[in-house]
């Protein structure tokens, strides 16, 4: 070992597992690492290897390692810093949540919805990728651009989320999808489900901001035309929902 900051040398020796499987590879990278991390297999303060050498541990590219590590610092447990990489933080996760509590028939109704979601939209992200063209681009960059603007405004951005979501439906140039999206309109936000008195307002600024970043990522990826990336992307942002809203249903 380098030094006890640094575990490059020996992360060859940690029980790290190839990715042999299609799609959402950066989940199952993410679950490996966050694993590691929560279990002390990596310390605090100890820094990950490269992407170099995380590419050729796990086999995947480097867009599986970055959208992995982004997945890492939206629970709070690494920081990447220019110059000197990705250190762990802390060993335990930060899972902000827009509400602290949620009626049961709300949560069971976005529940039920993030389940059709997931079952459409990650193939609509790779439609979008292969067959969008110049005014498809323009408009979903115009609705990102939205979003983060009024994120940044603390709004709870519903309408924009919505509309940056329609934007890669219509990107698909399949109707259905269209024709989906506008039937169930916002409703297909799971914040446009909760009553004023149940939001965290902080709480829900540290979870847009999550959002924002995870747009981001399927948005790059429909751009650089790759169907797997956008597919992936979009299955990790619905179910990263899923599961958090689960949560309140156990709760």
């Amino acid at each position: 070992m380098a030094g006890k900051s640094d575990i490059t040398a020996d992360f060859k020796h940690l029980k790290i597992e190839k990715l042999a499987r299609e799609g959402s590879l950066s989940v199952h990278v993410a679950d490996q690492l966050e694993a590691l991390i929560v279990n002390g297999g990596i310390n605090v303060g100890e820094k990950l290897p490269t992407e170099n050498g995380l590419c050729e541990a796990f086999g995947v590219s480097r867009t599986v390692i970055r959208e992995a590590i982004t997945h890492l610092k939206s629970l709070g447990l690494v920081e990447t810093r220019r110059g000197v990489g990705t250190t762990v933080l802390q060993t335990t996760t930060i899972e902000a949540r827009p509400a602290e509590r949620i009626r049961p028939t709300t949560v069971e109704d976005i529940l039920h919805v993030l389940e059709l979601r997931l079952n459409l939209e990650p193939a609509a992200a790779a439609l979008a990728a292969e067959r969008h063209d110049e005014e498809d681009r323009r408009l979903m960059e115009e609705k990102h651009a939205a979003f983060i603007k009024v994120r940044a405004a603390k709004s709870q951005a519903r309408e924009e989320d919505y509309e940056f979501h329609y934007a890669i439906a219509v990107a698909t140039k399949n109707p259905f999808f269209k024709v989906f999206y506008e039937q169930l309109s916002q409703s297909v936000i799971p914040r446009a489900k909760l009553m004023s008195i149940e939001i965290n307002a902080a709480a829900t600024d540290k979870y847009l901001a999550r959002v924002e970043q995870e747009h981001t990522y399927i948005l790059e990826a429909i751009l650089a035309r790759d169907p797997e990336a956008a597919r992936e992307m979009m299955y990790q942002h619905l179910n990263r929902a899923r599961t958090m809203y689960a949560k309140y249903q156990e709760a």
